[in-house]
């Protein structure tokens, strides 16, 4: 059993777990950290440097494989390299009370190596709508709490952008962006200043590299993180290139993997949590361990999940649970509404490499009462981008195809799709089974989760709102698509465990500390009051784990926990 006892255990190795690692190790904190799935070493384990032709199925996945993994494989960039960086779907099992796409990874690293990598702070308005609105409640933080772990994170990260002084999409610590193909610029030089409601287009703030960051980057734009490729150059921010072995280096860190967490022990006496059973899962064998502090980063489900399974007699319905807030107001992004076209002209030009992220439309809705929108609460962003695809990409054979390939298409096309808000609704759920187990003893999940008239309003209104935009920049043949997405699909779950300011409507207090059981800190997406309107929430996982690390440990000095 001595050799079971730890400073602190992390429970999940992705983007927040990474940075929990990272923070405690070094801030010389023995630390346990566990996954449930496989170790994944950076550079060994990855095959981003082979070329499609060296793999079996040219990059492509099977039939078998498709009805093998039916929620996996929708994903755009599940395929024959990265489909081992995604659970698989049997290994999962789960119950859909109503639609709803549960996407994950399941190895050290999470969701880190195929993760979409645009990084927006939330703003003042982020923190306040539940206030000003009534929906939720309200979050005890405000902008000016987190600002500055906003600015410690991303100066380890390395994240791309420009300096636009919008105060509902604050500024950063940036490297250089990854600049505009020439139509973007062109669209966006033509879009500045014609919408009274401040519509404008602006680079993409992404966690790819654009200058070396200690020996990680810089980006070769080889296009594999678009894919699910993991890089071996370190070229975008994960767990297994940057925190995790920052984290090793202390010499603080254990790392177990295939070790699923069950339950959080508590000791009813001591008022706190006193450890994890896990079980092991290539053995099936259970193990207990123990820590002053823990911090659980399992994803917005998982860590609910482990909550309400963590029953005891002080707290029967889940641990921290009196509120019966875990598991409640789940929320995703409603997205897949937006407008496309062709822009005549720069036909001598051409893109390099694979840019790994594109151009983005700041919120320009229900800011003040000039851009107030009728018909929704809240707003959404944009992401897109200019192309030139080439001719004859999707089928052919032989010669005239190959000598066809040479050729770009006659025009560019630009495409822009919304990300929008999803209000926190109580009856948005997961909860879990009372008699079915998976194969590992841990009961399914449950999921009831749904997008109500405030979404679908703000779905049409990003249809009608990107086809004004492209027409203003000068695309022609501007027509608009719904692509009609499942609450899941958008892979931003959160809100399970909120924080707040009140223990009866919470889970968390404004340090993501559990109001009932002070020694777990929960900073993954489950801590989410609401679902913010921009798009890569995962800045704000980190920068809310940095802070809530540095309060832990300075508490726990003072035996506060």
């Amino acid at each position: 059993m001595n050799n079971n006892i730890y400073d602190a255990i992390v429970v999940g190795t992705g983007i927040s777990g990474g940075w929990a690692a990272k923070e405690l190790c070094e801030k010389g904190m023995k630390t346990l950290v566990l996954d449930r799935g496989r170790d994944v070493k950076h550079i060994v384990d990855y095959e981003d440097m082979k070329s499609p032709w060296e793999l079996p199925y040219r990059g492509r996945i099977t039939l078998q494989q498709i009805l093998d993994n039916p929620i996996q494989s929708k994903v755009y960039n599940y395929n024959e390299r990265s489909r081992k960086f995604f659970i698989q779907d049997q290994d999962q099992p789960y119950e859909q009370d109503k639609p709803f796409e549960w996407v994950r990874g399941s190895q050290v690293g999470g969701k880190s190596l195929i993760w979409g990598r645009q990084c927006y702070r939330r703003s003042q308005w982020d923190f306040e709508a539940n206030i000003k609105d009534g929906h939720g409640v309200d979050w005890p933080i405000r902008y000016e709490d987190i600002a500055p772990w906003y600015s410690y994170v991303e100066k380890f990260v390395g994240v791309t952008g420009t300096i636009e002084g919008l105060s509902y999409l604050p500024d950063g610590e940036f490297i250089p962006p990854m600049p505009m193909n020439c139509v973007e610029q062109e669209v966006a030089k033509r879009v500045k200043g014609k919408f009274s409601d401040g519509r404008m287009i602006i680079h993409g703030r992404s966690a790819n590299l654009t200058k070396k960051i200690g020996t990680r980057g810089p980006c070769q734009h080889k296009g594999s993180c678009d894919s699910g490729h993991a890089c071996s150059l370190g070229g975008y921010f994960s767990s297994n290139a940057a925190t995790l072995p920052a984290a090793a280096a202390t010499g603080n860190m254990t790392l177990r993997p295939f070790s699923m967490v069950q339950e959080i022990l508590y000791d009813k006496e001591k008022k706190k949590a006193i450890g994890v059973r896990i079980v092991d899962t290539e053995t099936l064998k259970s193990e207990e361990f123990f820590a002053k502090i823990i911090f659980l980063n399992s994803s917005a489900i998982q860590t609910a999940a482990i909550l309400l399974n963590s029953t005891s007699d002080a707290f029967p319905n889940g641990l921290g649970n009196s509120s019966g807030q875990i598991g409640r107001n789940l929320m995703d992004m409603p997205y897949g509404a937006g407008a496309s076209g062709q822009y005549e002209g720069f036909e001598d030009k051409y893109t390099f490499g694979h840019r790994p992220t594109g151009i983005f439309v700041p919120r320009f809705r229900n800011l003040n009462e000039a851009t107030k929108h009728k018909d929704f609460l809240r707003g959404y962003t944009f992401q897109g981008g200019a192309g030139r695809w080439r001719k004859g990409a999707s089928d052919g054979i032989g010669k005239s195809f190959k000598e066809e390939l040479l050729d770009p298409a006659e025009n560019w096309s630009m495409s822009i799709t919304g990300f929008g808000e999803h209000l926190p609704y109580n009856e948005n759920r997961m909860y879990l089974s009372k008699d079915k187990k998976d194969k590992f003893g841990m009961p399914i999940v449950h999921v009831s989760c749904e997008f109500r008239q405030n979404e679908t309003e703000m779905l049409k209104d990003m249809m009608v709102a990107a086809a004004e935009l492209l027409e203003a920049g000068g695309l022609k043949n501007v027509t608009t698509h719904h692509h009609v997405k499942l609450p899941g699909e958008c892979i931003h779950e959160s809100g399970t465990a909120r924080m707040g300011r009140d223990p009866k409507t919470s889970v968390l207090n404004g340090w993501n500390q559990m109001h009932e059981v002070p020694n777990v800190f929960i900073t993954d997406a489950a801590a989410m009051a609401s679902s913010g309107t921009t798009p890569g929430p995962s800045i704000t996982y980190m920068a809310l784990t940095a802070r809530a690390v540095d309060y832990a440990v300075k508490e726990l000095k003072k035996l506060n926990i």
